[in-house]
């Protein structure tokens, strides 16, 4: 059997969405600790058993390896930012970070989606993890939107909602894809000019004017994976997702593929599309990615670590 490439293992696992968790405690010194994992899973019922992995690399595995509790702190939308914080290596992540006690001690952060505050009943050591397996003893959940996270992004569960919905109801939008094949990304000519591939709508195979429609005549297979980019360009509701493409057939029409590293970014006239390419090419050196809400002009990358 070939050796498994951890790279691309990571992206086929990464293709599971999951939830954004911090997981707290508090150190012995007293000291409140804590890291961003999304390897957080539920284990039983009865009794109400939860498991979550912390790296051995971590700065904090010592913390939690000799800790009593530990706290499941379930994110919401609106908390993209604390969840980079407490993936960072910063020493004092918790200096502007409101939180409270609850049964065990450890910290239970403000404004999260739902929390789960276990006592530790195990540590297995799992090869280049930590499982940290605990009982909830105490937990509370509320109505807000969960971040999410898939393919290396952070993906807004609302957002992605509200972008689909805006799609199939108003006629002032324009529908793109950023399409990865085999290390390059798809584009139309139009005259002398690239264009990324885009319709009024996402649609199906079924529908030759749409995205994938026509897509899916030109002999290449495209379904839309994460949002990247969602903004307005003062007459037109712009939504762009990104995902691999296959090609069925040798593509027809205008379309060619050009390799990512080789995309001259000033050659396109759009400069919302110029910098959403830019952004592309820096984000897939690292193979981690965002998602860009504004307008043509101004707006918020919110980028995964």
């Amino acid at each position: 059997m070939s050796k498994i490439d951890p790279r691309e293992l990571r992206r086929s696992l990464g293709t599971f969405a999951t939830g954004v968790t911090i997981i707290t405690t508090i150190d012995v010194t007293g000291e409140p600790r804590g890291f961003t994992a999304n390897s957080f899973t539920s284990v039983s019922l009865d009794p109400p058993l939860v498991l979550v992995c912390i790296a051995k690399e971590a700065g904090s595995l010592d913390a939690f390896e000799t800790a009593q509790s530990y706290a499941v702190n379930i994110l919401s939308e609106k908390q993209r930012d604390l969840s980079t914080l407490f993936a960072s290596r910063g020493e004092n992540r918790y200096a502007d970070v409101n939180w409270t006690k609850k049964s065990t001690g450890s910290p239970i952060l403000n404004g999260t989606a739902a929390w789960l505050d276990c006592t530790m009943e195990q540590t297995i050591d799992a090869g280049d993890h930590i499982i940290l397996m605990g009982k909830v003893v105490a937990h509370e959940h509320n109505a807000e939107p969960i971040l999410g996270y898939c393919r290396g992004a952070y993906v807004s569960l609302g957002l992605a909602q509200q972008a689909m919905e805006i799609a199939e109801q108003d006629s002032r939008v324009r529908v793109g894809g950023i399409i990865e094949i085999d290390g390059q990304l798809l584009f139309k000519r139009v005259g002398n000019q690239l264009q990324l591939p885009g319709a009024s709508r996402v649609g199906t195979v079924d529908e030759p004017r749409s995205l994938i429609g026509e897509l899916h005549l030109n002999g290449i297979n495209f379904k839309p994976g994460s949002l990247y980019s969602v903004y307005d360009d003062g007459s037109t509701h712009v939504i762009y997702y990104r995902g691999e493409g296959i090609i069925q057939s040798a593509p027809t029409g205008d379309y060619c593929l050009q390799s990512i590293q080789k995309i001259d970014v000033t050659s396109f006239s759009d400069k919302a599309v110029a910098s959403m390419l830019g952004r592309y090419i820096e984000e897939s050196h690292a193979d981690v990615f965002g998602i860009y809400v504004g307008n043509h002009k101004n707006g918020a990358v919110h980028a995964s670590k």
